[in-house]
This record gives structure tokens, C-alpha cells and sequence, in this order.
């Protein structure tokens, strides 16, 4: 009988343990005090059923305790329905306390909306208290004058609170204060007009509006670096006179190859009209035998036609063509 009633004496309290064990971790005791002794009253049924929520109660009890030292009156129900979103309560409350005390107008909705976005709220309650500088990279811009310019600037910017849900980055920014100091420096006459006065690319950026529809608001624009570049029109101009260089050795080419194609073609007609020629005195003999035969010719007809020839030939002879006038002879 001892032996088995220290038997169920070991069960009960090992059941004990248990359940306090079990309770223990369902009821954050600590947190509780903790909470209680802040001021903050959390009841004992809330915190269980923050653990069969899966809801991490010092993540949202913590948070809570800092907001309610810091004089803000926030609901647990909010924070733990941030908290089950998949926010970060302890950079909302962050923020909250910190726009609180630099007077700016941060909602709870707000935040939660900015942090559930994917933004950091407390870095940019930060940013609009403490205005960030962001440097440009280096901008290549050329002037009317062909000269290249490369420019640097420092864009201070204040977050704006109420267009960080939606509103463009920094990346945005940067390209468009690139494109306004390329737009700048186009529309001044000269490379020297921008060195002397490197502000009139501050002041035509500034008056863009570049920060229209952003999540931020420029105060500042400040060219930090300007350098002289390529002589990018000279350049340009030397590119431009080898091309027509070029384009006009080509056109010179074709006017030349059509020229000794036309002198090939001229060839060819003469070297076809001597050939007709040729074959044409080829015949003369066969006719004035035939003219013989028919009596259509007679002696002296014949003796007149070779005076006539010999006439020929012997003009031939004083113009120049001693050439021809030898074939003729020949002939003859």
C-alpha cells in the first residue's frame, strides 16, 4: 500500500510540474508584471490568447510599454493585428514616438501602411526630421559650344510623410537631377558660362519640380564638381568631314568605273563598225567582177575608180594618215 501510494504521489506531482510548466509558458508572468508595473493593463486571458494566436506577446507588450512611457495611448488590439500582418511593431511605435516629439503628424494607420509597404518608417521619420543628402553620380552633359562637361551634385532631401505609401524612391531622384544638369548644361551657349557660374545648374534643376510625385522633398541642390571633358564637337565635326570624305571617294569611284565602262562600250562599237567596214571593201572586189561579167562596168570606168582611190589615199597621206594611206596603197 506505501509503495503504491508513493507511486501516485510521483505521478501528482509530476502532472503538477507539468502543468506548471504549461502555464508558465502560456502565461508570461514576467511580461505581465512588467506590464502592470508601467501602467499598462494587459489582462491575464489576453496574453494566452496572443500564444494560441501564434502572436509573440513581448513583441507587442514591449512596444506597448514604451509607447505608454512615452505619453502615446495606443490599442494592443492594433499593434497585435500589425504584429499578425507581418509588420515590425516596435519600428511603428519607434516612429510614432519619434514624429510625436518633433511635431510632426504620423498617424498609427499611417505608419502601419508605410511599414506593411515595405518602407522603414522610422528611417524616414528620421529622414523628414533630419534631412538626408544623397550624392548624383557623375553626369557627362555637353554645352552649345561642343565642349563636354561632368558634373556632380548633392541633392538634400526631406522625406514626405504622407507620399511614402506610393510615392517614388531615391532612384527616381537620381535620374531625374541627371537629366535636368544634362538639360542645363545643353542650353548654355557656352562650357565657360557653367564654370563661371555653376549655380544656374542648382536654380534650373530646383525650379523642374522633380519632386513631384515622390516619396521625399528636395530643399537643395548643390553642384559639388564640375569638370571640363572631351571637345565632344570637334570631334564630331572631324567624324562628319570623314564621313563626306569618304561618301565622295565612293561617288568619284563610280563616276570613274562608269566612265571606263562607257569607254570599254565605245570600244566595242568602233571595233563593231571596223568590222563592218572590213567586211563591207571585202565585197567591193566581188562586186566590180560582177559588174564586169554583166558588162555593167568597163575599162575605164575601172581606171577612173582607182584614180579616185589613189586621189583619196594621197589626201590621206598629207592629213596625217600614213598609216591608212599605206593600207591603201597596198590595196592597190
Amino acid at each position: 500500500m506505501s509503495e503504491q501510494f508513493a507511486a501516485g504521489s510521483a505521478l501528482l506531482l509530476l502532472a503538477a510540474l507539468v502543468f506548471i510548466m504549461v502555464l508558465l509558458w502560456a502565461v508570461p508572468v514576467r511580461l505581465w508584471i512588467e506590464a502592470l508595473s508601467a501602467g499598462v493593463r494587459v489582462g491575464i486571458g489576453t496574453l494566452i490568447g496572443m500564444r494560441l494566436r501564434k502572436v509573440s506577446p513581448p513583441a507587442v507588450v514591449r512596444p506597448l510599454i514604451t509607447a505608454t512611457k512615452a505619453g502615446l495611448a495606443l490599442d494592443i488590439n492594433q499593434l497585435e493585428a500589425h504584429y499578425l500582418a507581418g509588420g515590425r511593431v516596435d519600428r511603428v511605435v519607434g516612429a510614432l514616438i519619434s514624429a510625436d516629439k518633433a511635431n510632426i503628424d504620423l498617424t498609427f494607420k499611417q505608419a502601419a501602411a508605410i511599414d506593411l509597404a515595405g518602407r522603414d518608417v522610422f528611417e524616414a521619420v528620421q529622414v523628414s526630421v533630419n534631412p538626408k543628402v544623397i550624392n548624383t553620380p557623375k553626369v557627362a552633359a555637353m554645352a552649345k559650344d561642343g565642349i563636354q562637361l561632368i558634373a556632380q551634385a548633392r541633392v538634400t532631401v526631406r522625406a514626405n510623410i504622407n507620399r511614402l505609401v506610393g510615392g517614388a524612391g531615391e532612384e527616381t531622384i537620381l535620374a531625374r537631377v541627371g537629366e535636368g544638369i544634362v538639360s542645363s548644361i545643353g542650353s548654355a551657349d557656352t562650357h565657360k558660362a557653367v564654370l563661371e557660374n555653376p549655380d544656374f545648374i542648382s536654380k534650373t534643376v530646383l525650379q523642374k519640380g522633380l519632386d513631384s510625385g515622390t516619396a521625399f522633398e528636395i530643399l537643395s541642390i548643390d553642384i559639388a564638381d564640375v569638370d571640363v571633358g572631351k571637345n565632344i564637337g570637334a570631334n564630331l565635326q572631324t567624324d562628319q568631314a570623314e564621313a563626306d570624305k569618304k561618301v565622295a571617294q565612293a561617288r568619284a569611284e563610280e563616276r570613274r568605273a562608269m566612265a571606263v565602262a562607257l569607254e570599254q562600250e565605245m570600244k566595242a562599237r568602233v571595233q563593231e563598225m571596223r568590222a563592218a567596214v572590213v567586211k563591207a571593201e571585202a565585197e567591193v572586189p566581188l562586186a566590180l567582177a560582177e559588174a564586169f561579167r554583166n558588162g555593167n562596168l568597163g575599162v575605164m570606168d575601172y581606171v577612173r575608180y582607182r584614180n579616185v582611190q589613189a586621189d583619196t589615199a594621197m589626201r590621206k597621206a598629207i592629213a596625217g594618215g600614213e598609216d591608212t594611206v599605206d593600207g591603201d596603197l597596198t590595196d592597190s
